[in-house]
């Protein structure tokens, strides 16, 4: 039988070349990963800070990500409404940009939160179909080294968990 990867992120270049499509994170979800952290402060957040606390996110799995892009998705963010900015402009040292998460902002995050759920549920469907294509069984589900699966409770209704 063919070796599957054991964890849920390729772990090295030639891991990624095997199917490149794959890439090496899901870059939509790097908008839910900023609300999260922005929603789990009481202040706004320097840019920098951002950076170095989504590295720490099960998102990027402790590698540093991509500044540039997370500064361009806090853009966008900003362009919706989801985050507000300004500069802080300190008498000594440099400009910095603060941002924070506006009402808008946190109901954004809560319907991430059910969009999660629906990915969660369409991602196994697409992986009982790909085996069935290739003709054998799905395989186990990856660990993943940040996950904290055993410790999950979800919620599904009012008074109900799993």
């Amino acid at each position: 039988m063919e070796q599957m990867w054991s964890s849920c992120n390729p772990q090295t270049e030639e891991d990624l070349l095997e199917c490149i499509a794959l890439g090496k994170s899901l870059s939509r979800l790097s908008q839910p990963t900023i609300l999260t952290l922005l929603a789990a402060n009481d202040k706004p957040m320097h840019g920098y800070i951002i950076v170095q606390q989504a590295a720490q996110t099960p998102m990027f799995g402790g590698k540093k990500p991509d500044a540039t892009g997370i500064y361009r998705a806090l853009k966008r963010m900003e362009q919706s409404g989801y985050v507000t900015s300004r500069w802080e402009t300190p008498e000594e040292g440099s400009a910095k940009r603060l941002f924070e998460l506006t009402d808008a902002g946190r109901k954004c995050l809560r319907r991430w939160i059910d969009a999660l759920a629906c990915y969660k549920i369409t991602i196994e469907e697409l992986r009982v179909s790909a085996s069935t294509a290739l003709g054998i069984e799905v395989p186990p589900t990856p660990v993943c080294a940040h996950s904290n699966a055993e410790n999950l409770v979800i919620e599904v209704g009012p008074t109900t968990s799993l």
